[in-house]
């Protein structure tokens, strides 16, 4: 009968090189043993599959259609196990050397360059380099190692972590809506002053639901039109209107009470698919032990919820 526990790895290898060189001489010699160990070996893995792999004679040692059959298991076999065998030998290792990180501008200016210190005092044989562009990066081409991106993941020629889902609110500050109300309704932002973020492709689209509902477009007239979203956050924290923002940009203001969240019985949103917060990497069948490392590290300080989200 079939027992696995008698299959060790030595044994797959001793059988995947008699199939290949098809010859234990050969094997044997390579592996600085007998022939006749190498044959007992075989000879026990028959026994235990309960199958003949090879024919035998003088001139060689032919694969049978079992032997043809049980290959392709045990080159698989043997490559997990190099894979296992490799992420536990990683794990007795230092993370050390360059580790080249991408991130979008103002969420890398939030939650990424403030955790590098203790990241370094972690690790601290890891070179850091962080660059920080909200342009399209292509983790194939261009020199970074673990991308930091917002947005909706579709393509599957890269490795992805999503530390989870980004959300809009629509805010304002305690002075705007003391002085000019809170909006019940989409359609009375016409009556608001709106502060509109306007990025390579134009102005964002202000985009609400009731739950389970489906996006609307409400077209709002921007007081104040900026490409930089610290600028527009500054503005809403001083009263001049109100912004439709992701959570990580307005966590902390909602937390320490300079903005409100107003119109609480619609979603917002500037598109209609989910956008997510993600760590992206070439595709790799083993990826680094540095990528792992400081994937796994944001994974810890993100947290479940991510630290910036409320309810």
């Amino acid at each position: 009968m079939y027992d696995p526990s008698a299959i060790n790895f030595r044994t797959l290898l001793f059988f995947i090189g008699v199939y290949d060189a098809q010859s234990f001489s050969a094997v044997a010699r390579r592996e600085g043993v007998s022939a006749s160990m190498i044959s007992r070996v075989i000879l026990q893995l028959e026994d235990t599959l309960g199958q003949q792999l090879f024919y035998r004679n003088t001139r060689a040692v032919i694969p049978t259609e079992a032997g043809r059959l049980f290959i392709d298991y045990a080159r698989t076999m043997t490559e997990q196990l190099s894979e296992a065998r490799k992420e536990m030998l990683d794990r007795s290792l230092e993370p050390a050397g360059l580790i080249r990180i991408n991130a979008p501008v103002f969420f890398g200016q939030r939650h990424i360059a403030p955790w590098l210190t203790e990241l370094s005092e972690r690790y601290p044989r890891l070179q850091i380099e962080l660059t920080q562009t909200d342009d399209y990066i292509d983790p194939h081409r261009d020199a970074s190692d673990v991308i930091f991106r917002i947005g909706t993941l579709t393509d599957s020629s890269f490795h992805a972590r999503v530390f989870g889902t980004q959300y809009y609110h629509l805010v304002a500050s305690p002075a705007y809506i003391e002085k000019y109300g809170k909006p019940a309704f989409p359609a009375e932002l016409n009556n608001h002053r709106c502060l509109v973020y306007r990025g390579s492709s134009g102005p964002n689209r202000w985009l609400f639901r009731e739950p389970g509902g489906n996006w609307i477009h409400q077209p709002v007239n921007g007081l104040l039109t900026s490409n930089n979203a610290e600028s527009l956050l500054t503005s809403a924290l001083g009263g001049m209107g109100m912004v439709l923002f992701p959570d990580w940009l307005i966590g902390d203001s909602l937390k320490k009470g300079g903005l409100e969240r107003v119109m609480l019985d619609y979603e917002g949103a500037i598109k209609t698919e989910p956008q997510h917060i993600a760590a992206i990497y070439p595709n790799a069948r083993h990826p680094p032990l540095n990528v792992r490392t400081v994937i796994d590290y944001f994974v810890d300080v993100f947290g479940t919820p991510l630290y910036w989200q409320f309810e």
